[in-house]
């Protein structure tokens, strides 16, 4: 017979065990690309659903406004996205196909023109990339997307004039993920 006060400690090591042989399906990510377009906070959680398989969510974060006036340059972006990928090798490993669905609310300009965007999307992307191993926990990804879907939006003359050029709303189609991910698997 197992005395009681060991009976705790053998189901917590159990669990542990258990919770350490799932945890080695997850990741967590953040594009280096993203960081380089102003800023843009971004991270992704991923899970192994399969062999094959994984599924993700993802956030990007920029509250920046570069510069006063008419002559500020910002890239604003507010947004999360759910998706799922497929590895025809193993997960975490090689090359891969996603698709995703994803909303964003933005306010860009004074970048190319003193013309400034802000509005909402939502849509659906498709994605293709390699992820390369480093390390059995560390790995680069590279990567490019498209997406498309339906956008409601306002053009302004300048970042701070407020004088409103267009209004509207209807469908786009960007590229889009523009990957260099720092990968961590667990």
């Amino acid at each position: 017979m197992i005395p009681r006060r060991t009976i705790l400690p053998i189901i917590v090591i159990l669990l542990c065990a258990s919770l350490q042989a799932r945890a080695q399906n997850l990741s967590v990510s953040t594009n280096a690309v993203d960081w380089a377009n102003f800023g843009t906070a971004n991270a992704e959680l991923s899970a192994a659903v399969g062999r094959h398989w994984s599924v993700n969510v993802s956030a990007r974060y920029n509250p920046w406004t570069f510069g006063k006036g008419p002559h500020c340059r910002q890239n604003r972006v507010r947004g999360a996205a759910v998706g799922a990928r497929w590895w025809p090798w193993n997960v975490y490993s090689g090359w891969w196909v996603g698709a995703r669905g994803q909303w964003e609310e933005y306010n860009r300009g004074g970048i190319r023109s003193p013309r400034t965007e802000e509005g909402d999307a939502v849509g659906a992307a498709l994605s293709a990339g390699y992820s390369l191993m480093l390390h059995p926990n560390v790995n680069v990804e590279f990567g490019a997307g498209l997406w498309g879907g339906w956008h409601r939006y306002t053009v302004y003359s300048c970042p701070s004039c407020g004088k409103v050029e267009e209004q509207g709303s209807g469908p786009f189609f960007l590229p889009s993920d523009l990957l260099v991910s720092l990968v961590f698997t667990f």
